[in-house]
């Protein structure tokens, strides 16, 4: 049996990753492929941190739900008979079996093995044939839920109920991207899809400025070149990060044309229409906004090198019922489709270099300010873990 690389050495050697960026190097390669790595990302960053599930146009009316999971735990998030959204374990409190899958509407949830039957805020109303069970009371045997905060229109859920809320600590991050008004766009169903490789090369990959010509060089992306990236420096304890872009062209579009076909988000000031915005809340949330069109990224970590993304769009208020919307999208959807592919297929070999005995720790080019910044973000936390880890086996 191997050692485990979790030791002293090993979370020291983290703090060259948290440099600036000039003398700064990558993670090691065990960051996205050790199984025990993974188990104490857990403790470090899922169980503590705020995780985007969805939008809150998902379930716009009462009972309206959706279930989705992440690291191992299922969730239903529902909007309750308040018109309140309410995040629930999925898990009956009987014998472990999920009480819903999917999305619909509901009044209640039913467990399809015993029937146990919850509310919308998760309170058992009936566990059927109890009557003989000693100390047995119904108050007792509620799903448990999770803290729920609402950002610009997103949903996040915490595991801890001690955490500290959210949206104070996006300021900057929010002042950035203001002017699109997200929590008033229009939306389209995500699409979920699983990945073989670590959700960190994900989360990287969505805001690195360094490959946006290189590797997707030729038309469909020349004109938002990586010599006109910037990172702008957030205040001490944001819960995020940006990268803005600048274009080559006036509204700028990810399509045949290269220029919007869609309506424009209506607030964008000249300034914006000559760029694109990159946001990230790390560990589930990344946004690409252009002036057309915002690609919203959940990515959920399932294991040391798979995850689950949600890829969906939103976009200017209205703009999903116009007559041509439908051929419109799927212009964009083939310049897209393109990208997204490319960007898949390398991040699949990247996952396959970091199981390598000469997979590196590399340096940075000040075009990946971005990666520094998430790297700045995790390595507290992994610190943290560490000797919360190491006190509680003493």
């Amino acid at each position: 049996m191997r050692p485990s690389i979790l030791t002293d050495e090993f979370f020291d050697c983290l703090e060259s990753s948290v440099l600036p960026l000039e003398d700064a190097e990558t993670l090691p390669p065990e960051c996205y492929t050790d199984r025990d790595f993974y188990e104490l990302e857990k403790q470090a960053l899922f169980n503590h941190e705020w995780l985007c599930v969805g939008r809150e146009s998902d379930i716009p009316d009462a009972g309206d739900f959706f279930t989705t999971h992440i690291v191992d735990e299922p969730i239903i998030v529902v909007r309750n008979k308040s018109g309140n959204i309410k995040a629930l374990s999925a898990v009956c409190q009987h014998r472990a079996m999920l009480v819903a899958e999917g999305k619909g509407n509901k009044r209640a949830f039913r467990c399809p093995y015993h029937h146990w039957t919850y509310s919308l805020d998760g309170d058992l109303l009936k566990g059927p044939a109890m009557e003989a069970t000693c100390n047995f009371s119904e108050a007792d045997y509620g799903l448990p839920s999770f803290q729920v905060e609402l950002w610009l229109g997103f949903i996040f859920i915490n595991f801890d109920t001690e955490a500290a809320a959210l949206s104070p600590r996006l300021t900057a991050v929010e002042e950035t991207i203001a002017n699109y008004d997200l929590a008033s766009a229009s939306s389209i169903p995500p699409e979920t899809v699983t990945f073989t490789w670590n959700w960190k090369v994900q989360f990287e990959n969505n805001n690195d400025g360094y490959h946006a010509n290189r590797l997707h060089q030729g038309k469909n992306h020349d004109f938002c070149p990586s010599h006109l990236c910037s990172f702008p420096k957030m205040p001490p304890g944001t819960a995020g990060y940006t990268r803005v872009n600048g274009l080559t062209h006036k509204d700028a579009a990810y399509n045949p044309t290269q220029r919007a076909l869609h309506p424009l988000f209506p607030k964008l000031t000249d300034e914006d229409r000559h760029k694109f915005y990159f946001a990230n809340v790390p560990p589930t949330l990344s946004l690409v906004l252009t002036p057309e069109m915002v690609f919203y990224l959940i990515v959920r970590a399932t294991g040391p090198e798979v995850h689950e993304m949600d890829t969906g769009l939103l976009f200017a208020p209205g703009a999903t019922e116009h007559p041509e919307f439908e051929s419109r999208l799927e212009q964009s959807w083939l310049t897209g489709s393109e990208i997204m592919a490319q960007d898949q297929h390398v991040d699949k070999l990247v996952q396959i270099g970091l199981r390598s005995r000469h997979a590196a720790r590399g340096r940075y080019s000040w075009q990946e300010g971005a990666q520094q910044q998430l790297n700045s973000w995790l390595v507290p936390r992994y610190r943290a873990a560490w000797h919360r880890m190491k006190k509680a086996a003493t």
